[in-house]
Order: structure tokens, then sequence, then C-alpha cells
């Protein structure tokens, strides 16, 4: 068996995802041999900048995807809502694992719920989606973003300099962080995540026959159809990190539902839409079709024209 090199990103979180999916691949083929590439992307560089004023779009797998072309690794571990919704040519997102927690939570110090902050109170968070749902709910409270990695946002809220922040529940629990510091979780139905948040893509050159073939011990078609759904929503909408965006899909009772979520920054507006359909193309589809008729995206038009 080949020796296999995976490109992840240099943080902690990345680190730890990458290390957590190559066991679960050793549960399959014990016997490979994995190696771990560090990479530093521009995302990774920038960390004085709101993502979005720097543009959003494959900030954290530029540098992965070239060393992908360059066969210097085989397969990138990303975290599924930093990838791009068009792939570049000869890229494939080979599997998409188990999801892990789509929601997102809500950190404060002194464990004071959101809705219970006293006026005037600073939350953190480098989302605009985040960030419109946060002033839609509360315009009492000042949203200032804030970057870094999960340990660097806690300090920054524990030493004072926000009363709280909201962060990716799935990169929580994938840390192990997430019983004794989170306040409480938003619910997905009423506080939209990221488009795939919480599920990892494993992104591989697509002509790479062995690979797949192996990583479909790993692959759950389930996730990868809801994601698929939710990216066809972004993709459709063009949307990027400089839109507050939003979307997850879920199956109930056996049908695939896909929530999609458009508003401006300053949360004034919210465009919500709820549909479901068998196929994961369609059903992204159909959503954009319904944002476009009620004219949620006139929004994203808007800010792309100002960017």
């Amino acid at each position: 068996m080949r020796k296999f090199i995976v490109g992840s990103r240099r943080s902690g979180l990345a680190m730890t995802q990458s290390k957590q999916f190559i066991e679960k691949l050793k549960e399959h083929y014990p016997d490979i041999d994995v190696e771990i590439k560090e990479i530093v992307t521009k995302g990774d560089r920038i960390v004085d900048v709101q993502l979005s004023k720097v543009g959003g779009k494959g900030l954290f797998v530029k540098e992965i995807e070239q060393a992908l072309e360059n066969r210097e690794i085989d397969m990138a571990i990303h975290s599924l809502k930093d990838v791009p919704s068009e792939l570049s040519e000869g890229f494939m997102i080979g599997c998409v694992p188990e999801r892990e927690d789509m929601r997102d939570a809500f950190l404060s110090n002194g464990n004071v719920p959101f809705r219970e902050l006293p006026a005037g109170s600073v939350v953190g968070t480098s989302s605009l989606r985040r960030g419109a749902q946060l002033l839609a709910i509360r315009d009492d409270i000042t949203v200032n973003w804030v970057r870094g990695n999960i340990d660097t946002r806690i300090k920054k809220m524990e030493s004072g300099e926000y009363d709280a922040i909201v962060l990716a529940a799935a990169g929580l629990k994938r840390m192990g962080w997430s019983d004794s510091i989170v306040t409480e979780y938003f619910d997905p139905e009423t506080f939209i995540p990221a488009i795939a948040q919480g599920a990892l893509g494993i992104e591989i050159r697509s002509n790479d026959a062995e690979l797949l073939e192996m990583l479909e011990n790993v692959h759950s078609e389930k996730d990868a159809e809801c994601t698929t759904a939710e990216r066809t929503f972004l993709r459709r909408m063009d949307g990027s990190c400089e839109v507050p965006i939003g979307g997850f899909a879920t199956y109930e009772d056996g049908e695939m539902y896909l929530i999609g979520l458009i508003m401006p920054e300053d949360g004034s507006e919210q465009y919500v839409v709820k549909k479901s359909h068998g196929n994961p193309e369609t059903l992204g589809n159909l959503v954009a079709d319904e944002m476009e008729k009620i004219g949620a995206k006139d929004i994203i038009d808007r800010i792309n024209a100002n960017l």
C-alpha cells in the first residue's frame, strides 16, 4: 500500500480534526502509512483583518490545493464551510465523513445567556452571518469582529475584551472543550448555521481512483447529500465570506429539507426559505429560486457591487 501525505492547516483545531479523520481511516486500513504536512494558508497569516475585507473565498484552501496539484500531498482535510462552492478543475471532494454538531455555540463571561446580556454588551464573532443574526435578535448589543484560533478568542473574552463570543460547536467538540465552557447552543432552526458547518471535506485529485475507493469506507452519503444541497444554494446565490448567508439541510421523516438564510450585515432584514426535495442539487436550486423571487438576491448583488 502506498504512503499517503495529508495536507492540513497548522491550527490546533485543523491538526486535531485531521488526526481524528486519519484514525477513522486506519480503522479500515490499519497498516496505512499516513503523514501530515502542515500548510500555512493566507487566511492563517492574516489575523488582524476581518476575512470579508481581504476576499473570503478560498483563503483557507488555495495553498493546500496548490500542494495537491504539485503532488506534494495526496489529500487535503478541510472544514467544508471554508471550501468555495466551486472547486478548481482537477479536484473533487472525495469524502464527507460523518458530520459533527452544526450549531453555533454562545460563550459568555459569567455564563450569561444571550437574551439576558446587559444592553451595550460586546459580542465577538468573525462571521457576518452570525453578526447579522445576533443584531436581528438584540439591536442593543455591539458586535465586534474577532479573529484567531479558538483558544485565542476564548482568552480575549476572558480578559474582558468581549463580554461574549460565538463559535462553531463542532470545533469546540472536536477539541473536547464544549461541556465546560459553552453557555448555550443556538437552535439551528432559528439561528441558522454557515453552509456545511460541522462537516469536513476531504479533497483529492479527481483522477486518484485508488484513494477515492478507500475513502468510501469513511464517507457519509447522508451528510454528503445535505452539504451538497447547502453548497448548491450557496453557489447559486454567489455567496461568500462577504455576504451574511447561511443554510443547513437535514432529513426529517425520510425527507431532505433545506433552510436558507440571507440577510444584510446590519440584521435589519431576514429572508428565510425552507424547501424539501429528494435530489440535493434540485433542493439547493429550489431554495435559491425562491430567494430570487422574494428579492433576497438583491441584498447579495448590492454587497457584491460594493466590493
